[in-house]
C-alpha cells in the first residue's frame, strides 16, 4: 500500500479546507485490479460509516481545479468564467456550466488542464466507475460502503444556487466523461446505484483513481 500527501509538482502540499494536510492510502479492488485513493478529495479520514461527515470531503464543479471553490462554505458569484481557471475561490452559480465557453478536456487524464488529483492520479472515467459499481456486493449504498472504496453519502451542491443538498442520503461522484454539454457521474443511495448525467455547474465528490 502506498500513501502520501499531494506531490503534483513537488513544490507544495495540498491543504484541506479545514487547514489540515490531505493524506491518503491506496486501496485496490481485488476483482477489477484498479487502485484508488481510500477517501474523497478533501476528506480527513476513510468513511467509518455512510454518514460520517469527516469522510465527506469537498464538492467540485466539473472540470474545475482545486482553487477553493470546492470548499463547502465557499462564497458564490453569478459571473461565469471565460477561462479554464477563474482566478478566485468562488462557487460559480449557473444552470449549465461555470465556464462561458465549454471545454471538454479539463479533467481528461493525469495531464488534464485542471486535474484536481495528486500526481499519478486522475478523475475516473464512466467506464471505470461502472466496472467498480458492478463489483459491489449490492447495487446501493450498502454495497458502496462494503467495497474497498467505502463511498459515503457526501451529498452535493446545487449549481444554480450553491446550496448544499442530500447530505447523508445521496453519494454523487464525478467521472471525467462528458455527455453533450453535461458530464457523467456515479450516484448511490439506499435503494440503488447507477450512472447519471448532470450539468457541469453542480458540485459532486471526487474520488481519484491511480493512473
Amino acid at each position: 500500500e502506498e500513501s502520501g500527501t499531494l506531490t503534483k509538482d513537488n513544490s507544495f502540499t495540498q491543504i484541506n479546507c479545514d487547514g489540515s494536510i490531505f493524506t491518503w492510502s491506496d486501496v485496490t479492488n481485488g476483482t477489477t485490479g484498479d487502485t484508488w485513493m481510500d477517501r474523497n478529495l478533501g476528506a480527513s479520514q476513510v468513511a467509518a460509516g455512510s454518514t460520517d461527515a469527516d469522510s465527506y470531503g469537498d464538492l467540485y464543479q466539473w472540470g474545475r481545479a482545486k482553487d477553493g471553490h470546492q470548499c463547502r462554505t465557499s462564497s458564490t458569484t453569478a459571473s461565469t468564467s471565460g477561462d479554464d481557471t477563474p482566478g478566485d475561490a468562488n462557487w460559480i452559480t449557473s444552470s449549465g456550466d461555470w465556464r462561458t465557453t465549454q471545454n471538454d478536456n479539463l479533467w481528461q487524464g493525469v495531464d488534464g488542464t485542471n486535474n484536481p488529483c495528486p500526481g499519478g492520479y486522475r478523475v475516473p472515467t464512466e467506464s471505470e466507475w461502472t466496472t467498480e459499481r458492478t463489483s459491489w456486493s449490492s447495487n446501493n449504498t450498502t454495497g458502496a460502503m462494503a467495497s474497498v472504496l467505502r463511498l459515503p453519502l457526501a451529498g452535493d451542491r446545487w449549481g444554480s444556487t450553491g446550496a448544499l443538498r442530500e447530505l447523508g442520503s445521496l453519494g454523487s461522484y464525478w467521472s471525467s466523461t462528458v455527455s453533450g454539454t453535461s458530464a457523467r457521474r456515479l450516484y448511490h443511495y439506499s435503494s440503488g446505484a447507477t450512472m447519471g448525467t448532470d450539468i457541469r455547474a453542480h458540485g459532486y465528490s471526487v474520488r481519484c483513481i491511480k493512473d
